[in-house]
């Protein structure tokens, strides 16, 4: 897993943006804004659910530190549209690392080898500065929703 100090690797996915599917690349977001990097295992997998939908009801928290969330999954694209549709909808990003499988995860150091769950991402938190280096990074169970105010306050270190 990649660490605090380090340059966030570049990656260029599918993403959902209000429903509507574009690219998202990570070099295009320096200087503009920071960014939370939210790896998560499945779409439909309740924690999931639940981690995606706090963001959503906690988005203003994340807009008044200049942030944006970013949701990461293995999933694809056309399988987020419809989870989105069924839980969201959502005024942040989600993105597709689908092909090649896991590409961006494992670049993070966060795509799981091994059983359960072998083949998705970690559940993971990259806070990503205006600069593009990594100010925090965890890994969390999978069973365990990410420490929100852990997250915001990485942000306001930042």
């Amino acid at each position: 897993m990649l660490h605090a100090g380090d340059i966030a690797p570049d990656f260029d996915l599918p993403v959902l943006v209000g429903g509507v599917k574009k690219q998202f690349r990570l070099s295009e977001q320096r200087g503009k804004q920071r960014l939370v990097l939210a790896f998560y295992p499945l779409n439909w997998e309740p924690v999931s659910s639940q981690q995606l939908v706090t963001y959503q009801v906690e988005r203003e928290k994340f807009v008044a530190r200049q942030a944006e969330v970013v949701g990461i999954s293995v999933d694809h694209i056309m399988n987020a549209t419809a989870w989105e549709r069924e839980i969201g909808p959502f005024d942040f990003l989600l993105c597709s690392d689908f092909w090649p499988h896991g590409e961006v995860s494992r670049k993070y150091g966060v795509l799981r080898e091994t059983d359960p769950f072998a083949g998705a991402s970690e559940r993971a938190i990259f806070v990503i500065d205006k600069a593009g280096r990594i100010v925090f990074c965890k890994n969390y169970p999978m069973n365990q929703i990410p420490d929100l105010e852990e997250t915001l306050e990485a942000l306001r270190r930042s």
